[in-house]
């Protein structure tokens, strides 16, 4: 159930920030307007801390994770009948955000069911598998479901009708994943509602959750660190797709919809997933403090072969899939050690929901570089864009260093129920 569970988990936020930015840019918008408009779509993760509690007092996780996932589902085959009418953008921009609130709330709950059903051990032996296949996802939307759309846009001739296709094929898809999961899923007997819960337990439980999370050793470093960690990344990720998509003569590879499926769809999930996986058998073993540093720099160095692309504009399709695969793979290994460190933070009392606070503050430190990245990108011209985000991973370095972990966490023989 964890790769199931985790690839429903990053569906929707596929489909909300990197499907709409591909979509977007095929549409005609702006990269200024797709990268300001679709990072305002991160503050549902950004303020979920305000609803976690909730989560994690009424209810089953079991029973939220379902629920919200056919929300969900009925969301995305809203987009794909919005997308041909009259003020397309605006109409799905708004349920854009609906999907992303349910995604949001999904989050929380999966998470949290997550670390209820794993001790310690199996926590950081699945985290690879875990952050693998949530990646997958998002290879998946931007590999194969690209592919998918921009083999219709080629056979019909309508780019809104084939993105609508779909989406709609993308909705099935996960009314599927919910189905599966209200069978597939466990039921751990610490997965259990709060006894009781009234009005005022409720708003004394919020209060007394984000207390706790502040008054946890190292709070001010662990927030610098969820913020800053993935700072060049969250500039990045919003321009890799116009970048691949615009002509030669603005700076761009000049791909079409089907190659840009077909670099992420193939070599780049083979790269992520073998990076993902290593990372997590490696700090299993080893623990999080002591493969920190090579994770942190697995997650920064690749960024140089999006230099490379952007000065000699390679049209050889094999070099571009191996600058993918090396950047794929760098994530894959890195990002594992931003996941450990968010669950090592969270340890205690109210890790559901300290675990949504770490990742509001993930998703703040992607939303706010993301929303100024394509204003920046159009005054810089890629090539100088992807030498400031070079430059940028100097912050990542700098944050990593700041950090203390219990040498002994995820190791083997640790284990914490």
């Amino acid at each position: 159930w964890i790769p199931t569970l985790y690839f429903a988990e990053a569906l929707p936020y596929v489909a909300v920030m990197t499907i709409s930015v591909i979509m977007y840019k095929r549409l005609g918008i702006s990269n200024t307007d797709i990268a300001l408009y679709t990072s305002w779509l991160y503050l549902p993760w950004v303020i979920k801390p305000f609803w976690s509690p909730f989560v994690d007092l009424l209810k089953t996780k079991r029973w939220w994770v379902v629920t919200m996932q056919f929300l969900i589902g009925a969301g995305l085959a809203g987009v794909a009948f919005t997308i041909p009418m009259d003020y397309s953008f605006q109409l799905t921009l708004a349920i854009f955000w609906l999907v992303a609130f349910s995604s949001a709330t999904h989050d929380i709950a999966a998470d949290g069911f997550y670390m209820l059903a794993l001790d310690s051990h199996d926590q950081a032996f699945y985290v690879g598998i875990r952050s693998t296949f949530y990646r997958i996802a998002t290879i998946a939307g931007q590999g194969l479901l690209v592919m998918l759309a921009g083999a219709l846009e080629e056979s019909t001739g309508k780019i809104p009708l084939a993105w609508s296709v779909t989406f709609l094929i993308l909705a099935g898809l996960f009314i599927g994943l919910c189905l599966y999961h209200k069978y597939i899923l466990p039921t751990p007997e610490s997965d259990r509602p709060a006894v009781a819960v009234t009005a005022s337990t409720l708003f004394k439980e919020f209060f007394a959750t984000f207390v706790s999370f502040f008054k946890k050793k190292q709070a001010l470093i662990a927030i610098l660190f969820m913020l800053l960690y993935r700072f060049p990344e969250a500039q990045l990720v919003k321009l890799v797709t116009p970048f691949l998509i615009d002509p030669r003569d603005v700076g761009g590879l000049g791909l079409s919809t089907a190659e840009i499926g077909f670099v992420y769809g193939t070599i780049g999930i083979i790269g992520l997933t073998l990076g993902g996986i290593i990372g997590g058998i490696v700090a299993a073993q080893g623990g999080l403090k002591k493969w920190l540093w090579p994770m942190a720099l697995a997650i920064t160095l690749p960024d140089l072969v999006f230099i490379y692309l952007s000065s000699a504009l390679p049209e050889n399709l094999l070099i571009i899939n191996v600058c993918v695969f090396i950047e794929q793979f760098g994530y894959g290994f890195g990002f594992t050690a931003y996941m450990l460190f968010l669950i090592y933070f969270s340890e205690g009392e109210h890790k559901t929901a300290h675990y949504a606070i770490c990742t509001a503050f993930m998703a703040l430190g992607m939303m706010l570089p993301g929303m100024i990245a394509g204003w920046l990108q159009e005054q810089l011209g890629y090539e100088h864009f992807f030498w400031w985000v070079m430059g940028c991973c100097l912050i990542t370095l700098a944050v990593t260093a700041f950090l203390k972990i219990d040498p002994a966490f995820g190791k083997k023989d640790r284990r914490i129920d």
